[in-house]
């Protein structure tokens, strides 16, 4: 065995360095965090070539005592933990002090820094860990990092960075994701020189979502408010119109920590089960406050990744609530005329020392957003009350124009054009009297004969036996036939003209496939899924009288504007967008 060396405090320090510097992001993530832990009100962010070229953060917090600036590039030097026992009550942002030591050792670093009671502040640069200069210079209270040539003494690492473009992607996220989480501090941020992104610190979570996501999501935010003992749970959802193909608009906070966790994720989406499709993920803000005694945010080096006790079930309250807030809302799609209004991103520069030139800063961007006329409609939480669609009254006055490509039902009511699939309809129909008939314990057995023979696998099979009671409860009879073959005597009597044995196996692998295991509630829901299969089709003629027999089924629904797979099944044109398209109204 060759021969043990120790490192010397050099490769340490870019060892260490590479477990909390991944690239440009993570260090802005780590300076504003910083910051926001330094009391500052505002926090200005300069990037140039994606951020390996310059850095540069500046906030007007508490600053930095001339005698404690070398200590704050020391490993592990932090004023936010005392000792071992202060991790199980940790709530600042930064604690483990590594991010100095750790940004010094790869990058040429300048601070400047004053605290309140001091004349002068200190000018002190640092290169690739070595104190380059320390002397005192006349400063604003605050502190202000510049970080030049990023990974100039650890080339592997720069050669596997995006491009700039890239990178300055990710530091806009991340100052996004920071500024949603402190909606009272404000936040500016340019790239190469251009204005990115500007918040005005009003302390509302609200205007903070419209000034970085803009007004067709804010005005179609629902509010979630939820207490239990433990923990607090508020913020803003989207409705399902505001999807997108990843989850880039998840946004989760939990103390106000930006997180990334896969199981509050998934319980949030599991909220939207029924109003989203497949591969479609909802816009979600959620703040999320728990005693911090039942989590663990010392998990990584970035502190993005947290455990929660596993005592404390919350993800099934994150559901709840969420799927509580969606079904009071009517969410009929309107199809609109391809104007998106929104505010000119071009906000006023926020200079963060300039305390007189901030407030007038702040009152243009405030005078902009207001601007717009539907500003205080769209931050309203309610707005005015109408008839509903579905409302007994407005089923009364519900006019049926006729069918449209044999699978389109026209309704028009008030001043409005309703169209609704006769398919999405039909499954979401039958989805609901399926699992009613299920929770009831009312579904009936068809008997066929000959039986269905089946073969199943290993795991489908102790799937079936483990789970063989539910089966029974929804209408199968299933026994043994000899090794891994099964014959199904009997399917539920709502299942027909549908290939019965490729459904049953469908179902069976499918719920093999929840990751989530075995949970009955989520077996039925399944098996109800595929009763949907029965469905009528699109371009199928159905007489006036059967639309509406069909339709009234579909309205007396709690959620009749989704199909069980999230699509919709009704969209709405108003008057008003017929007539624009016509060119009748200007």
């Amino acid at each position: 065995m060759s021969e043990i060396e120790l490192l010397n405090q050099e490769t340490i320090d870019k060892i260490a360095a590479g477990e909390v510097v991944e690239r440009p992001a993570s260090v802005v993530k780590e300076l504003i965090e910083n910051a926001i832990d330094a009391g500052a009100s505002i926090i200005t962010v300069e990037i140039e070539k994606g951020g390996t070229s310059k850095i540069r953060v500046s906030d007007n917090g508490i600053g930095i005592n001339n005698s404690e600036v070398r200590k704050a590039f020391l490993r592990h030097s932090t004023s936010k933990i005392k000792n071992a026992e202060d991790l199980n009550f940790v709530t600042s942002l930064g604690f483990r002090g590594e991010a100095l030591s750790s940004i010094a050792a790869v990058s040429k670093l300048e601070l400047i820094t004053k605290t309140e009671d001091e004349m002068l502040g200190t000018l002190y640069e640092i290169e690739g860990a070595v104190e380059k200069k320390f002397e005192e210079i006349g400063a604003p209270d605050g502190s202000t990092f510049i970080i030049r040539d990023l990974f100039y003494n650890t080339l592997p690492r720069k050669k596997f960075l995006k491009s700039p473009r890239t990178e300055g992607n990710l530091i806009s996220e991340i100052v996004e994701k920071l500024s949603l989480s402190h909606p009272e501090i404000a936040f500016q941020l340019s790239i190469d020189k251009k204005n990115r992104l500007s918040t005005i610190g009003t302390g509302k979570l609200k205007d903070c979502i419209y000034q970085i996501y803009g007004k067709e999501i804010t005005k179609n935010l629902i509010p979630i408010d939820f207490s239990e003992n433990a923990f607090n749970i508020t913020g803003f959802i989207g409705n399902p119109s505001v999807i997108k193909g990843n989850r880039s608009y998840e946004n989760i906070y939990v103390n106000e920590r930006f997180v990334k966790s896969n199981k509050i994720s998934k319980a949030a989406e599991e909220g939207y089960t029924g109003f989203l499709m497949q591969h479609q993920y909802p816009f979600i803000c959620l703040m999320i406050d728990i005693d911090t005694s039942l989590i663990d945010v010392n998990v990584h080096p970035t502190k993005m990744e947290i455990r929660i006790d596993n005592s404390v079930n919350f993800e099934e309250y994150i559901t709840d609530c969420i799927s509580n807030a969606l079904h009071g809302i009517e969410d009929i799609r309107e199809d609109t005329i391809n104007e998106t209004p929104s505010i000119d991103k071009k906000s006023p520069v926020i200079e963060p020392y300039e305390t007189i030139r901030y407030s007038e800063a702040k009152e243009e961007v405030e005078d902009e957003i207001k601007e717009d006329t539907n500003y205080h409609e769209i931050l309203s939480e309610t707005g005015g009350e109408q008839l509903s669609f579905l409302s007994e009254e407005a089923v009364k006055e519900h006019k049926i124009i006729g069918q449209l490509f044999d699978t389109y039902w026209l309704v028009e009511f008030d001043d409005s054009l309703y169209i609704i699939d006769q398919h999405a309809a039909h499954e979401k129909v039958l989805y609901e009297k399926t699992i009613k008939l299920i929770n009831d314990k009312r579904m009936t057995t068809q008997q066929i004969s000959p039986p269905i023979i089946v073969t199943l696998s290993s795991a489908e099979e102790d799937f079936l036996n483990d789970n063989i009671d539910i089966f029974n409860e929804i209408g199968y009879e299933i026994e043994n036939f000899g090794g891994k073959e099964y014959a199904i005597n009997g399917i539920p009597d709502n299942i027909y003209n549908v290939d019965a044995k490729s459904l049953f196996l469908e179902m069976i692998g499918d719920c093999i496939n929840i990751k989530s295991g075995y949970d009955k509630s989520i077996i039925k829901d399944k098996i109800a899924s595929m009763s949907c299969k029965a469905a009528i089709k699109g371009n199928m003629n159905l007489t006036v009288d059967e639309a509406k027999s069909l339709i009234d089924d579909l309205l007396q629904l709690d959620n009749p504007f989704h199909c069980p797979h999230g699509r919709p099944t009704i969209i709405k044109m108003t008057q008003y967008e017929i007539e624009k398209k016509f060119g009748r109204t200007l």
